[in-house]
């Protein structure tokens, strides 16, 4: 009985291995495809060079979608479709601009209005009062009527996961205007959301309360939010403000959606995208041309090795997830109305960077398999598995159908210097980044579809 018993582990162990080393070697292939003949840099380049920014409503963001459907069918796509939605269509409508007035002289300060935001109208010029955060709004409250409110509340620098930095002074850009109107504010200006050393302006979507009047906002350099809080500590400041933001009617947007089939399990479903819009002032380079593109280069890999799925994989480029997230919820949507069982999603949208891991919302389980397989992920990045992650777009999907996501990690110490600015552009993307993070996404997909969780 104790040989049997020995002679019944071995064997387990011996199958355990094989597997490793089949796994291993497997890997090993995604690796060397998307390294020396992967597409994704070039992708990019037309992407970004050739249909350029893709804002919801946009001629660009059509562009962009009959640029997505046919590379999706050239990487080797079993089908591939648009799936319709409506999306908002805010438009910037003109050059946003804010000249700074004090001791008799004049500068003008590099701004974009937020995204979502309302035109100035015609000029606003008005007094500047310096809020540092909301809890000295609360204090001055009585001192900001028929003022323009200028919220200096800077990145955290004591946080190291920059997305913590941002997730903190988000809230002055999605809240400030809102937050400033309700006591009688003209207008807002909102220090970037960014630790750079340059001066360029982060635009972004602001949220109005409809409670309160919706007055322009803009988002300011830190250059120049900087020097308006030095002048402001010796003088009076006013601003002429000049925005011309607003809303079209709602139009129709798609996700563009690719897909492999499933040799075994076709009805169970894993989701791997990013989201093909992108804000009006730049190329959308990190955000979110490089989730698109690295979605696009794990299908061509797959295609490319032969690989069949035993599950069916889909390959998402979502619409509006900039400012409405349309298109994340009309996919969610559709799955719990077709009954589609998805038993993972994963996600990138942190930019192209050199990946680091991931980021899991998942059962304990789930949570545990998924760490098991740090040492296959260890030679193409440092495959920091931890607890919390996805992304907006598959966010809708844990919340209708409980199913398991996860975000690609990639560093993002630099992220921050290009989100949502102008200098978010394909030169600032490393080709060997993009590609590791693609070669991580393809592996921990290739690991969920053949083990399942």
């Amino acid at each position: 009985m104790k040989k049997l018993l020995f002679a019944l582990l071995v064997l387990g162990f011996s199958v355990d291995s094989f597997s490793q080393a089949e796994d291993s070697i497997f890997l090993k292939r995604i690796s060397d495809y998307i390294l020396v003949n992967g597409k994704s840099y070039d992708d990019l380049r037309v992407l970004t060079k050739q249909v350029g920014a893709r804002l919801s409503g946009s001629a660009g963001m059509y562009k962009a979608e009959t640029w997505g459907l046919k590379t999706l069918q050239a990487a080797g796509a079993d089908n591939a479709w648009l799936q319709e939605c409506l999306v908002p269509h805010w438009v910037r409508g003109g050059k946003d601009e804010v000249t700074a007035l004090y001791k008799n002289s004049k500068k003008s300060l590099n701004v974009l209005a937020l995204g979502n935001s309302n035109s100035s109208g015609k000029l606003l010029t008005k007094e500047v009062i310096e809020i540092k955060n909301f809890a000295e709004l609360e204090a001055k409250k009585n001192a900001v009527k028929d003022k323009i409110v200028f919220y200096n509340y800077p990145f955290n620098n004591a946080f190291i996961s920059t997305f913590l930095a941002y997730r903190d002074a988000g809230v002055y850009r999605s809240q400030g205007p809102s937050r400033a109107a309700k006591y009688g504010a003209a207008g807002v200006i909102v220090r970037s959301m960014s630790h750079s050393t340059d001066n360029n302006p982060h635009t972004g979507a602001t949220a109005y309360n409809d409670s309160f009047p919706k007055i322009p906002a803009v988002a300011i350099g830190l250059q120049d939010a900087d020097w308006l809080s030095n002048q402001l500590k010796n003088t009076t400041v006013s601003v002429g403000l000049s925005t011309h933001g607003k809303f079209l009617p709602d139009t129709i947007g798609h996700n563009v959606i690719g897909e492999l089939k499933g040799t075994e399990f076709p009805n169970e479903y894993i989701t791997i995208g990013g989201h093909l819009d992108s804000w009006d002032a730049a190329e959308g380079a990190h955000d979110d041309g490089a989730g698109c593109v690295q979605t696009i280069e794990i299908l061509r890999a797959f295609k490319a090795l032969g690989y069949k799925p035993k599950r069916t994989i889909r390959f998402v480029l979502f619409a509006n997830e900039e400012n409405g997230l349309r298109g994340g919820n009309k996919y969610a949507d559709e799955a719990k109305a077709k009954g589609e069982k998805h038993i993972f999603a994963l996600e990138s949208d942190a930019g192209g960077f050199t990946p680091i891991g991931f980021g899991v919302s998942a059962s304990e389980t789930q949570f545990e398999k998924i760490s098991s397989w740090k040492s296959l992920l260890l030679p193409y990045s440092p495959a920091e598995i931890r607890r919390g992650g996805g992304g907006a777009d598959i966010g809708p999907l844990a919340r209708t159908q409980g199913t398991p996501v996860a975000g690609l990690s990639p560093d993002s110490q630099r992220y921050f210097d290009y989100h949502h600015a102008a200098n978010d552009v394909f030169e600032n993307v490393n080709k060997r980044e993009l590609q590791l993070g693609a070669i991580n996404m393809a592996a921990l997909v290739y690991l969920v579809d053949k083990y399942g969780l």
